[in-house]
């Protein structure tokens, strides 16, 4: 089935001048319910297409198609502009896709503009509407189906870093003091008035700014603190959507990335390659899918279940084994934090018979928090460009389910749940004898050991994305086709860009960050080739360059855009205008210009990124969205301060001298809030009308 049109992604947008930004989600499964044309989608696909609901613009999406499925999942992310003060509504429109004929409309979901700067998000299923310029010729139609969107809108205007440093410096204050001062409790007021809804997104904030003050580890390790003092049972240790747990979460995806594809990389590939059918439970083997085993013999059950079973075992082999050669390559902070974490838990629960709960305490983010939900889901751990279809589907959840097991170092409960998995166990068991070795080996760092690998790895210059793309070859002597590219492996450093042949060969730098004045999309006429994305830099002479890249797909393009324009944003000259086209033929593709020098006919987004757990650090605009929270529960956290106050009333009030801050971490809280709040009242709400812009960008 074939997308064309929006449906909204979750997230937000980074406009440091106050411009406008929409971020639309379809989350991973937008389904279409069979409709009158459900047996034709099953051959064909469906279309999505995004408009005005005027009709008068339209946005050309080219997303991929996806066949032979009632259930299309896009997950694909698309920006485009929108007029300052628009208020048409968002026309998504959905299109059985035919390869010769017509498509045929299906339905539409109209998002209105009004209501969602009222509301600031609208999620949920969302029907599909008829063409009401066409009338209902038959009776069917009246049941389209359904979409499920998320569309979330923000204004965000990114003050000077200055603005930010009160705030930043009494978080950090009270990072530093841990658990020492029983008085300065902010971060743990902070996550009781966290809603669960919101506690994933102000994780990611508070984690990437303590990320960028090198706080991370000391962070966690509060939350660590926090959440064993309020936990009794050790089997309930860090089960729950906590603080801790989420803001775990996003750090091993920050800062282990690299070391999961490393070892879950093979072993996910060997899995999509062999294709194989795998099933271990008995009521679900379909004999007819597996085929014979000889000649004349056909599988019977039995057969089907042994050798799913030796499959299952060889994956989970391989990858515990990998896993165990792995200490040296982990991260040096997620050594160190994964070793705090270690030591916490063993003196919470010191007893012989919970000896194996500190060892359970890491499997609970490594295991089950991190591996396993990227066995299950490889494309959203950019493990895999598309997500997988149904057979290895059930290959990798039935692997991520016996990491699982391991995780949970084998226990009777987790056995108990599925007893077909009992011909794994001899595995399992073997395997929880070499995670808890691989573990001791990890947590077994010295303090010496533990600053010299901070201290290398600070030394650095950790790629902040990597991966292969095409680059343009024919520097514009050459025809203008999806051919004249060659593939190469790019770096992304906070230094430069720099490519090599191979991931492990010589690199050459391209050119360097601080030279970067634009990355910008290149309009798909321009190369005969979607996904191609322009860099404007300017080469040791000063003279102005244009490098052209093509990206895998539509995600990947807008990951390499977000990640290029984030760590140029505070570059000197970044221009405010580009040409979406390329100088061909004596003048430009786009606007048939004939002077090459011209400064461009369309403005260019620097300012706006996906914001997205892989994107690079952004310390001021972190800052302003932990500001923005604080902000919204602002009402909770005084009836908080109100009832810490009641409880130290006998002591009397503090006097306080003149120009003295109170010593109350809560009552500076307040302060700083207050001089943000009119650090933003006499700031500009904005670029001027006539520069202002909005950003819609769409996920499928």
């Amino acid at each position: 089935m074939s997308p064309s049109s929006g449906q909204p992604l979750c997230g937000r947008p980074c406009a440091r001048s106050g411009a406008r930004s929409i971020k639309c989600t379809c989350p991973p499964r937008s389904t279409l319910w069979p409709s009158t044309s459900w047996m034709r989608m099953l051959s064909a696909g469906t279309t999505l297409s995004a408009k005005s609901a005027s009709q008068e613009t339209s946005w050309p999406l080219t997303p991929r198609v996806v066949k032979k499925s009632c259930y299309p999942r896009w997950n694909e992310t698309f920006e485009f502009e929108l007029e300052d003060g628009a208020t048409e509504a968002l026309c998504v429109e959905a299109w059985d896709w035919d390869l010769v004929s017509r498509n045929d409309f299906l339905g539409k979901v109209v998002v209105n503009m009004q209501k969602l700067c009222a509301a600031q998000q609208e999620e949920g299923w969302f029907r599909l509407q008829p063409n009401q310029s066409k009338s209902l010729r038959r009776q069917g139609e009246g049941n389209l189906g359904s979409l499920q969107l998320e569309v979330r809108l923000r204004d965000e205007t990114v003050l000077p870093s200055g603005c930010y440093q009160p705030l930043v410096q009494l978080l950090c204050r009270e990072v530093k003091l841990g658990t020492q001062d029983p008085n300065h409790q902010l971060i743990q007021i902070i996550e009781e008035t966290t809603s669960t809804e919101c506690r994933q997104e102000v994780a990611n904030n508070l984690l990437k700014l303590f990320l960028g003050q090198g706080l991370a580890k000391d962070f966690l390790d509060l939350l660590f603190q926090l959440e064993l003092s309020r936990t009794s049972e050790a089997n309930t240790l860090f089960r729950s959507n906590s603080l801790a747990s989420k803001s775990m979460e996003s750090f091993l995806k920050v800062a282990g990335m690299r070391y999961l594809h490393g070892i879950l990389g093979p072993i996910v590939e060997r899995v999509f390659e062999e294709k194989k059918y795998v099933e271990l439970d008995p009521s679900k083997v379909e004999v007819k899918d597996v085929g014979c085993s000889g000649l004349h013999r056909p599988q019977t059950e039995a057969d089907v279940l042994e050798q799913s079973a030796q499959t299952l075992r060889a994956h989970l082999g391989a990858l515990l084994s990998a896993l165990c050669r792995s200490v040296r390559a982990c991260p040096a902070v997620v050594r160190a934090t994964f070793r705090q974490l270690f030591r916490r838990v063993r003196e919470r629960f010191p007893s012989s018979q919970h000896e194996n709960v500190p060892f359970i305490a890491v499997t609970s983010f490594l295991c089950l928090r991190f591996f396993s939900p990227a066995i299950m889901s490889p494309k959203l751990f950019h493990l895999r460009e598309r997500h997988a279809d149904a057979r290895t589907s059930r290959t990798l959840l039935l692997l991520a389910k016996a990491v699982q097991n391991v995780g949970n170092m084998d226990t009777p409960v987790s056995r108990a749940k599925e007893t077909w998995m009992e011909p794994l166990q001899p595995t399992v068991r073997q395997g929880v004898a070499q995670l808890k070795d691989f573990i001791t080996k990890l947590v077994d760092i010295e303090e010496k050991e533990e600053l010299d690998l901070q201290r290398t790895l600070s030394l650095q210059a950790p790629p902040v994305k990597e991966g292969p793309l095409f680059i343009h070859r024919t520097k514009g002597k050459g025809p203008l086709t999806s051919s004249s590219f060659k593939k190469l492996h790019f770096f992304l450093t906070t230094e430069a860009l720099s490519f090599a042949k191979t991931p492990s060969s010589k690199k050459s730098t391209l050119m360097k960050l601080a030279n970067i004045r634009a990355a910008e999309k290149v309009e798909e006429k321009s190369f005969g080739s979607s996904h191609v994305m322009q860099v404007i830099y300017t080469d040791d002479a000063g003279r102005p360059q244009t490098a052209y890249l093509q990206c895998k797909c539509v995600n990947d393009l807008n990951q390499w855009l977000s990640a290029l324009r984030k760590v140029s944003i505070n570059n000197a000259g970044l221009l405010g205008s580009y040409h979406p086209g390329v100088f061909s033929g004596n003048k430009w593709s786009c606007c048939h210009q004939r002077d090459k020098t011209d400064g461009g006919c369309d403005k260019t987004r620097s300012r706006v990124t996906l914001q997205e757990w892989n994107d690079p650090l952004d310390h001021d605009l972190e800052a302003q969205l932990i500001y923005r929270h604080l902000l919204g529960v602002e009402a909770t956290l005084r009836e908080k301060y109100s009832e810490v106050s009641r409880n130290t009333e006998e002591a009397g009030p503090v006097p306080l001298g003149p120009g003295e801050a109170p010593e109350d971490p809560l009552a500076q809280l307040f302060l700083v809030l207050k001089d943000l709040q009119e650090a933003h009242s006499s700031s500009p709400a904005g670029p001027p009308p006539s520069e202002s812009c909005h950003l819609l960008q769409l996920q499928t």
